[in-house]
């Protein structure tokens, strides 16, 4: 019976997707970072020619005849000179009153009193960058504070912050698909150990209860510990189960033996029909308890060793003819003859305590239902695949009951009167299948009934 697993998602997609989730959002990150620097780097270069630019048009600054004279010298003008033509705006106050220049620069810059003043702003439909600055010049009798603004748009710069943000984008994306794959790789590695693990569970036979001694990762170590543990009872529940069955096989097998030869005694001494006939059934009884209940033991058992199946090395007509030398007795009583044909070997590898009790029950049906006088033919072949065969001359299995005799109690409508606890069969096909064969029944054409198993 296979347990149906509830799963709560896969392991693996939770680690590649936190794993490629964060490499995203680190590649994220790292754009934004990088944007943010060159955005920095750039601005605080246009801001050191500006700079230098408003200092050389204050320095050409003086007064001459109590007039301020003022130059603007070419290098000033020069050094703003960019790859995308960016304009130069600028005004020239004196004393706050605009005397030169561009006026649309006057009124939204107050007038600093050291220093430089920087910021950005929209001139003329163009983001543009402004400075402004002043001096105070000092003359025979008056003293003048000299102001100069200087604009230059972001042409330039705003090409050059698009060049390096895709160059950006282009290592963050680099960076996503390596550490994409980094994942995919450690996921694999990681999980492999898991998958490892579960091979080795898989690859185990139902009887291998040994520990796993492999070394695994640490974080693998408490659930291969639990492994092992969970091994440990299950060996020592089987072992208990095995010593249990054949106790309780002794003991009721032994006290029903002990009964029914105490009735057949009485049986010997009692001279009224009546009595006789009762003593005859309770016989018939003790005889049908004493086989249902050592079938029902033998299915225990064989239920166990079929999960727990110890496969050796054996000599399936030796098994045989060990089993027919055994049972010869039981059939002369019966005045029937078991016959063997086989070759004088036949190798295989297998259960040899399930396969002789399969073979067992298989001939104790055929003496059960054969006619007196008559022979249980048993045959063992090996041409294409082992076949044994176990054939009798009695009434055969009824034609529309036969798919079905094989189930645990199921006895055929012509079993009536014969002592039987319908699980010889079931034993036979529950020991051929542990073995990976199968069990067919079928009926003689000239009377009688053959079992095949197949291995």
């Amino acid at each position: 019976m296979t347990v149906k697993v509830a799963f709560s998602g896969s392991l693996r997609n939770r680690l590649v997707v936190t794993l490629i989730g964060g490499a995203a959002l680190l590649a994220l990150l790292l754009f934004f970072a990088v944007r943010s620097y060159a955005v920095q780097i750039a601005q605080s270069g246009q801001d050191s020619i500006l700079e230098a630019s408003v200092t050389s048009i204050l320095d050409a600054a003086a007064i001459r005849n109590g007039v301020i004279e003022l130059d603007l010298p070419y290098s000033a003008l020069s050094m703003l000179n960019t790859v995308a033509d960016d304009r130069v705006f600028y005004a020239i106050l004196e004393n706050g009153e605009f005397l030169s220049g561009y006026q649309d620069l006057v009124g939204q810059t107050d007038l600093v009193p050291s220093g430089f003043l920087f910021e950005t702003r929209q001139i003329r439909n163009s983001s543009a960058r402004v400075v402004s600055a002043n001096r105070l010049l000092i003359g025979a009798d008056r003293r003048i504070k000299v102001q100069v603004i200087l604009a230059q748009t972001q042409d330039a710069l705003s090409e050059t912050l698009s060049e390096i943000s895709r160059n950006a984008a282009l290592f963050g994306f680099g960076f996503f698909t390596l550490v994409a794959g980094l994942s995919f790789w450690a996921t694999k590695n990681t999980i492999g150990q898991l998958d490892k693990l579960t091979h080795s569970v898989t690859r185990r036979g139902p009887h291998d209860l040994r520990p796993f001694a492999k070394p695994v990762p640490r974080e693998m170590a408490p659930l291969v510990t639990s492994l092992n543990s969970l091994m440990m009872r299950l060996d020592q529940s089987f072992a208990q189960s095995e010593d249990f069955i054949a106790e309780a096989a002794h003991r009721v097998r032994t006290p029903l033996a002990t009964v029914r030869s105490y009735a057949e005694a009485t049986l010997q001494r009692v001279d009224k029909e009546e009595n006789r006939d009762a003593m005859r059934a309770m016989v018939k009884a003790i005889d049908e308890s004493s086989r249902a209940a050592g079938q029902l033991l033998d299915h225990a058992m064989i239920t166990f060793r079929a999960g727990h199946l110890e496969q050796h090395p054996l000599d399936l007509v030796e098994l045989a003819q060990d089993l027919v030398l055994r049972l010869t007795p039981i059939a002369d009583m019966k005045d029937l003859k078991l016959e063997l044909d086989s070759p004088q070997s036949v190798p295989f590898s297998g259960d040899s305590v399930l396969l002789q009790n399969a073979l067992r029950n298989l001939i104790d049906n055929a003496m059960k239902y054969g006619p007196t006088e008559s022979s249980v033919e048993i045959s063992i072949s090996h041409k294409e695949a082992v076949q044994i065969r176990v054939c009798d001359f009695g009434p055969g299995f009824p034609a529309h009951e036969i798919d079905t005799l094989t189930k645990r109690f199921q006895r055929g409508e012509n079993a009536k009167g014969t002592i039987g606890s319908g699980l010889g069969l079931t034993i036979a096909r529950d020991v051929i299948e542990a073995h990976g064969g199968e069990i067919q029944l079928s009926n003689r054409s000239g009377g009688g009934a053959c079992v095949t198993l197949s291995l």
